[in-house]
């Protein structure tokens, strides 16, 4: 990256906007944002309400001291880095120094992290996979009665559903496999118990962003997510499509998928020598890795369609991410178990190579663009927003039917879209939309939370504001609470006004499920630190 510029993958105009659009916000003085301002060419969305925040948060921090060209590599070095320390502390639980330290590395730079890096740009799944080796490290402490771990587990647990939401389901029953084979294994409810109390608490802890996207789904078109070919039954390896584009990238996923399977059966039937020494890791790791390769095959559809929420995960190669901690401890595990050293070292070596060659080759087909960034930056300091995402869009809107797309400006118009006006009227014969004529407007604010204006008109007029309706909106006008409408074709807000001076004003409320949300995460959060510090003691 630092000499072809940022690679731009399935993903990463959605982050690289997230994040410059949160960096604009803590400039106004929102510390959390929950509406994105710029989504939509300017009509926002409610992006933030639905999108876990660890990435977008990482992301804008990152941006406000560092060039935003740097950005995307600064955050795929930490997450990267921050992989291979976790996994090192996991290995660091049945193996030697040197030994975790090759899990550690394979783990880093395992040929999934390299999918997400080079094709896809999904930054906040990569950011939810550094924590997954944690997630296992912490339940093994769990399962033996370490309660002073339950803690560390709620909190690990909590971070991966704060990074990534199709990570974080496909965690939950990740963790959910692992709890029972290690209850199985030690013929005791302990594990179980313990690891349902750090779930328990993990959730209570994320309840700030957990319930109020749960919630307000209801108000968007969540199901957007699972349409066309982004459904799971679509995604499965060597899938089968009539889009080439779309073929062409699952098989490349599916061959990587082929030869992590490999790898991890070969590798587990060699570490077989030492699990008598560490048979619970062992077998969790069998257990874990055995469940990501069957679901990712389409016989499994049936199991994708009937457990809960896990449609949402897309993709079955997702699984890839949990595969991977298996198949790093597993090479690890062998290296060290191989009765002639030199000949463990020599085929770890080689099987590195084998990655770099593979990391090499998608080097090669990816997507390098060095525009993207300056480009996205551009249209939103000139006030032109970015493209807004379906499932975001509230009920009744059609984002496609927005002005200010510049790619609809330039197939029908020849010429580059210039911003939409802030505030325009409805005519009520037409019902078209258009510049207000004989309305006299003042803005007085106008922020990503907060809209506020005068408008004098000589006639009743309907107002058309450059915003999506959204339930949190709340709109006064001379101070009274009114509901404002949707029109009918994309859901922009619609203010009636009488005639005469009147003065509009729309904030983005604290709803109550934000409230309850917030005031839940206080509570597991100062009940858990107090838990540690008592058993610390």
């Amino acid at each position: 990256m630092v000499f072809l510029g940022n690679v731009s993958g399935h993903d990463f105009q959605f982050h690289i906007a997230s994040w410059m659009d949160v960096a604009g916000q803590w400039r106004e003085g929102i510390a959390y944002p929950r509406w994105a301002e710029w989504a939509n060419w300017g009509f926002g969305e409610p992006r933030f309400v639905f999108y876990p925040p660890a990435s977008w948060m990482l992301g804008a921090a990152l941006g406000s001291v560092l060039p935003w060209k740097l950005v995307p590599g600064a955050f795929i070095w930490l997450a990267l880095v921050g992989a291979g320390m976790a996994m090192w502390k996991l290995a660091r639980e049945r193996l030697p120094a040197p030994y975790a330290a090759v899990g550690a590395i394979f783990y880093a730079a395992n040929p999934y992290h390299l999918v997400i890096v080079y094709y896809r740009s999904d930054f906040a799944e990569l950011l939810a996979l550094a924590l997954l080796p944690l997630v296992i490290c912490t339940g093994l402490r769990v399962s033996r009665g370490e309660w002073r771990s339950v803690p560390l587990l709620a909190f690990v647990f909590a971070g991966i559903w704060l990074s990534n939401a199709p990570t974080a389901v496909i965690t939950t029953y990740m963790l959910a496999l692992v709890l029972i084979v290690l209850s199985a294994m030690r013929r005791s409810l302990m594990p179980l118990l313990a690891g349902a109390a750090s779930v328990i608490l993990g959730f209570g802890l994320a309840a700030f962003y957990i319930l109020p996207a749960a919630w307000e789904r209801r108000w968007v078109q969540i199901g957007q997510v699972v349409t066309a070919n982004l459904n799971p039954s679509s995604n499965f390896l060597f899938t089968h499509a009539n889009d080439p584009d779309f073929m062409a990238f699952n098989w490349k996923v599916s061959w990587v998928a082929v030869g992590v399977i490999v790898v991890t059966l070969f590798a587990a039937l060699i570490a077989m020598r030492a699990r008598r020494d560490s048979a619970d890791l062992f077998w969790l790791l069998a257990a874990v890795a055995a469940m990501s390769t069957l679901l990712m095959l389409p016989f499994t559809n049936f199991i994708w369609r009937l457990i809960p929420e896990l449609p949402f995960v897309q993709f079955p190669w997702r699984w890839l991410g949990q595969l991977a901690v298996a198949f790093s401890l597993f090479i690890a595990a062998a290296v060290s178990t191989t009765p002639r050293r030199w000949l463990g070292w020599a085929a770890c070596a080689a099987l590195f190579a084998a990655i770099i060659v593979a990391a090499i080759a998608m080097i090669r087909t990816a997507w390098w663009d060095t525009g993207d960034v300056p480009a996205l930056s551009a249209t939103i300091h000139s006030g032109g927003g970015y493209r807004g995402t379906d499932e975001y869009d509230p009920v009744g809107c059609d984002r496609y039917n927005l002005p200010g797309d510049p790619d609809e400006t330039e197939r029908t118009e020849g010429v580059s879209a210039v911003p939409a006006q802030p505030i325009e009227t409805l005519d009520p014969e037409s019902g078209d939309i258009g510049v207000a004529t004989g309305v006299r407007l003042h803005i007085e604010r106008w922020s990503a939370e907060h809209r506020e204006f005068a408008a004098e008109a000589p006639e009743p007029v309907t107002l058309a504001v450059r915003l999506l309706n959204y339930p949190t909106w709340q709109v006064r006008v001379d101070g009274a609470e009114i509901r404002p409408a949707a029109f009918k074709d994309n859901g922009r807000m619609l203010v009636a006004l009488p005639k005469g001076l009147h003065r509009v004003d729309a904030r983005f409320r604290r709803s109550g499920d934000r409230a309850a949300g917030n005031a839940i995460s206080l509570v597991f959060g100062v009940a858990l630190l107090a838990f540690g510090w008592k058993k610390r003691g």
